[in-house]
């Protein structure tokens, strides 16, 4: 496998211009940061069904500046768990790993690829397993997902939906993993730090990213970062890492910003089963639970 050309588009590049993602998507920013972090690595991806694999374009031109393996929808990390036992058997003494990432929507994730994903967990498969969390089905029209906040609405839950957001990070911690992580395109210094830190691990890792999708949250593509931003700021989606299982770590502290900010700047809440108030109340004691598994005095 080759690292990205460095002669042509400089080593960072993982997502070559000229593609056609969507304006404000903030799947296209996390694999913009993640070629910065993977800089002079050698490494490959999979990726199921989702906008990561429309991105690559029509045969045989790609978007992609590594090596791609497209697969099924639920199969991401069962195509990867082969393709890094081959890279283990060709690679020689002494010669520097090829690391093996699985890039995927939450669909794929939470949902349709749940099962191969705990699988590959289970066996601690020697991996990155990358979800860029858009909190729908964002390549076939926003269908609500198991990703999908409470009062959200999508194509399938125009009222809002019913249930609350799974969480996945804790169900990957669940597994004993070796390190398991959340990521933000607002915060690129975190970001990097953190996949860099993946890369010196054995085993398998995973990352969630909170990723903005315009036409589905109803917003303007230029918010996408600062929305973000807000989200960490009020303890919507916190920045923690988890080691093995059971060590939580909070990278970014909540500044007191009140979550309620964060819904009423997305279109996708403002439908008659969306209460701000209630989603904020929810919002704190999330962090108040995380606070407690990090052993941090409650805010």
């Amino acid at each position: 496998m080759s690292v990205a050309r460095a002669d042509v588009f400089g080593e960072d590049c993982l997502l070559r211009p000229g593609n056609t993602n969507c304006g404000g998507c903030g799947m296209s920013v996390g694999l913009t940061m993640l070629g910065r972090a993977l800089a002079g690595e050698s490494y490959s991806m999979v990726i199921p069904a989702c906008c990561g694999i429309v991105t690559a374009g029509a045969y045989p031109t790609t978007s992609y500046n590594v090596p791609v393996i497209a697969s099924t929808f639920a199969s991401a990390p069962a195509f990867a768990s082969g393709v890094a036992a081959v890279n283990d058997l060709n690679c020689e003494p002494g010669a520097r790993t090829t690391h093996v990432i699985c890039w995927a929507g939450d669909g794929g994730t939470y949902d349709i690829g749940m099962a191969t994903l705990s699988a590959a967990a289970e066996r601690n498969e020697n991996l990155i397993y990358i979800c860029y969390d858009n909190e729908i089905y964002g390549n076939t029209g926003g269908q609500r997902s198991s990703a999908t906040p409470a009062a959200a609405r999508t194509t399938t839950t125009p009222r809002g939906k019913a249930e609350r957001k799974k969480d996945v990070i804790g169900i990957m911690a669940a597994h004993g993993i070796p390190y398991a992580a959340t990521l933000s395109i607002a915060h690129p210094e975190d970001f990097r730090d953190k996949i860099r830190r993946a890369l010196q691990i054995e085993g398998f890792r995973f990352f969630l990213i909170h990723a903005p999708c315009p036409t589905g949250w109803k917003t303007e593509p230029a918010e996408s970062v600062e929305l973000v931003r807000l989200a960490v700021r009020s303890g919507v989606f916190p920045l923690y890492e988890v080691l093995g299982g059971e060590h939580y770590r909070i990278n970014v502290e909540p500044d007191g910003t009140d979550p309620a900010e964060y819904y009423e700047r997305q279109k996708r809440f403002a439908g008659p089963g969306a209460d701000p108030k209630a989603l904020s109340r929810a919002a704190r004691a999330r962090m108040e639970r995380l606070r407690k598994l990090a052993g941090r005095p409650a805010g």
